[in-house]
């Protein structure tokens, strides 16, 4: 009976852990840092503790295997708590959250200066930064995977910098073709 229990609860596992997948998650100085060795644009999940959308878009986006194989591939993944406590080396400056009280460390926190400096108002906000550091362009709200998919390949191409009128982007919208699998 045991072996039985072992087997079912072995092959649930397998079964989920072959859906579920893990972004590798990075903090943006590590990103920095790995920019130097081998660059690439980074994804910059900005989100906050008490936002229900921000956990759904972890739960439902950034676990879908294509989603995470894509990013891994061709992304450095920094995953930020834009209301969070972490001193934050960035283009020389330091950011910090001066109003940040840990009585309230599960809820609305105070803005940290590295969410004032990306000009982050709403939460999630993905941005997405060139090897050099650049904004790309902040995304925001929940998206799904194929939502995701769109931009991830919009900028790991470069097809953005052919997009100098909101029509030419349409055009690039409505022939995109997603490929990302629903979980």
């Amino acid at each position: 009976m045991k072996k039985i229990i072992v087997l079912v609860l072995l092959t649930v596992f397998t079964t989920v852990n072959s859906f579920a997948q893990e972004i590798n998650w990075v903090s943006l100085e590590e990103a920095v840092a790995l920019q130097k060795k081998k660059p690439k644009k980074i994804m910059m999940d900005m989100y906050t503790v008490w936002c229900g959308p921000c956990k759904m878009l972890d739960r439902n986006t950034f676990q879908n295997k294509d989603v995470a194989d894509y990013v891994n591939k061709y992304y450095y993944a920094v995953k930020f708590n834009a209301e969070g406590n972490d001193v934050v080396e960035f283009k020389g400056k330091t950011y910090t959250n001066p109003n940040y009280d840990p009585a309230k460390a599960k809820r609305k926190n105070g803005y940290h200066e590295l969410t004032r400096y990306f000009e982050i108002q709403a939460y999630p906000t993905i941005i997405f930064l060139e090897e050099n550091l650049e904004l790309l362009t902040p995304l925001r709200g929940y998206k799904t995977p194929q939502d995701l998919e769109l931009y991830l390949k919009l900028f790991k191409n470069n097809d953005y910098k052919d997009m100098d009128t909101q029509e030419k982007f349409n055009v690039y919208y409505k022939a995109f073709k997603p490929e990302f699998q629903s979980e």
